[in-house]
């Protein structure tokens, strides 16, 4: 079997889960495989120096970027490393230096891959113009903002757009690396890995990195206002007309605080708290369907179902078997 060189880059206050995540699926693998899986994983970072990682724990390099020279890699992974300022706000950085070595060994890698804000450095050597990217959903803003010609969709778990994969924060590099070894060696094998760690196969590609009510509040009280309304009233009917009333503005205006502040639609954002609404139900209750699309305001099935593929590229029913909270 041929060698798959896995690289996966090390550089200060990366978070320690995005470094031994991948590796620890690809190990598990080998467990669960009669023959060599091929993989060759090494750590590369700029120096040969313990690397620091952001939970304080000190990671030894493999190799060095320059003794990689030559070599042809399968999949290169890219983690990333955020500044927290004094309010608890995130920002990924994307240190030129690091930026730089990323864009000489894309130019011999096969599959490119980030987990986590390790998107920011991708894009800011230039391999996500063009394309359909994810990353973690604190710092969806700030990638959209400084590389608008990404495609930036803070939602999936993880995307997939050619031979470039980037996944969300910071446990979701356990799915991204399933998908890899799904993509490699197939979904039985990926199934028995996801057992040895118990964990999915993986979540759904399209579900939600978190609930509607954990996003960031937003700048303004309005929309703050507009927010804690329609998740509260997200199982009754609501219209952009009430929306707008409700604050005291017309609805154009209405529709471009929502576009300005939150990036969607008054009518997206409606539906996404409605499927949030639906999902604690399905998670926690033994309704029907009917039921369910009811209390939660899309009137038939039909209507919950369309929603549930939009959002999350599943069904309500798959939604349920696969999380379901049972007693």
């Amino acid at each position: 079997m041929r060698t798959r060189l896995i690289v996966v880059v090390l550089f200060d206050r990366i978070d320690l889960l995005d470094v031994s995540g991948p590796p620890e699926v690809f190990s598990l693998l080998q467990r669960e495989m009669d023959e060599p899986t091929g993989y060759e994983v090494v750590l590369a970072a700029e120096t040969a120096a313990p690397v620091t990682t952001s939970a304080g724990v000190r990671v030894l390099p493999d190799v060095t970027f320059d003794e990689l020279a030559g070599r042809s890699i399968d999949t290169l992974i890219v983690p990333g490393a955020v500044d927290v300022d004094d309010q608890r706000r995130v920002r990924a950085r994307a240190d030129p230096s690091v930026v730089a070595r990323i864009g000489e060994l894309a130019d011999r890698t096969r599959r490119l891959t980030s987990v986590c804000v390790g998107a920011h450095v991708l894009a800011a050597a230039g391999l996500l113009d063009g394309r359909r990217a994810t990353t973690h959903w604190s710092t969806a803003r700030q990638l959209a903002e400084e590389h608008p010609q990404v495609e930036v969709d803070p939602d999936p778990i993880f995307i997939r757009d050619g031979d470039v994969w980037t996944g969300a924060g910071i446990s979701a590099c356990l799915d991204l690396a399933l998908a890899l070894v799904a993509d490699d060696f197939g979904e039985q094998l990926a199934q028995r890995v996801a057992r040895q760690l118990v964990v999915y196969l993986r979540r759904p590609g399209g579900q939600s990195q978190f609930s509607v009510p954990l996003e960031p509040a937003s700048s303004t009280r309005r929309v703050d206002d507009l927010r804690r309304y329609i998740a509260e009233h997200a199982g009754e009917p609501i219209t952009v007309a009430d929306l707008a009333a409700h604050v005291h503005i017309g609805e154009r205006q209405l529709s471009r605080i929502f576009r300005t502040e939150l990036g969607t639609t008054p009518a997206a954002y409606i539906e996404s708290a409605r499927v949030e609404l639906a999902k604690n139900r399905l998670e926690t209750t033994e309704e029907t369907l009917a039921a369910v699309a009811s209390a939660c305001g899309f009137g038939t099935v039909d209507t919950l179902a369309r929603a549930f593929r939009r959002s999350l590229g599943i069904t309500p029913g798959e939604y349920r078997e696969r999380f379901r909270l049972r007693g």
